[in-house]
């Protein structure tokens, strides 16, 4: 592989769905079940989507959302395992951290279970390990009751 045939993209129209869930699948544990419908409206409600090809072969992806201005937060990166080692990652994220809507933010965030190395190299930072919290949004079987309103009332009392 010489790479003359590696094009990066980052036109949210050219990501083919179907590759990208195999590529999720063969790539990235956290999205191993992720569906069709739910990729299409996840790149669709990211700006910017960068994705990486070998001629017509989806191999590596990424996406990030931002407000353009203070925050931006970066989103399943994956290259394939057959590409790795060849500093595609790195030159996919770096273009995605130099697209306008990224590139004047003040803080880009990213969360990464194995990685942390070689985000550390692209000079991402920990600036306090306790900050990540989240929301299940969904339901969960051991989820508590909503609490009863009467009618009329709201939230703010």
């Amino acid at each position: 592989m010489d790479g003359r045939n590696i094009k990066f993209c980052d036109l949210r129209s050219q990501v083919d769905l179907n590759q990208l869930q195999e590529l999720f699948k063969l790539a990235a544990f956290w999205a191993q079940n992720r569906k069709i419908e739910d990729l299409a409206v996840a790149i669709a409600n990211s700006d910017p989507v960068i994705s990486v090809w070998d001629e017509n072969r989806l191999i590596g992806f990424c996406r990030a959302n931002s407000d353009c201005v203070y925050r931006a937060t970066i989103w399943d990166v994956v290259i394939h395992p057959d590409y790795r080692g060849l500093s595609l990652g790195r030159k996919m994220i770096e273009t995605l951290l130099n697209h306008p809507r990224i590139s004047r933010v003040e803080r880009v965030y990213l969360m990464t279970t194995y990685q942390q190395g070689f985000y550390l190299r692209l000079g991402f930072q920990f600036p306090n390990p306790s900050t990540t919290m989240v929301l299940y949004n969904k339901p969960q079987a051991t989820s508590l009751p909503a609490p009863a309103m009467a009618s009329g009332e709201s939230l703010r009392g």
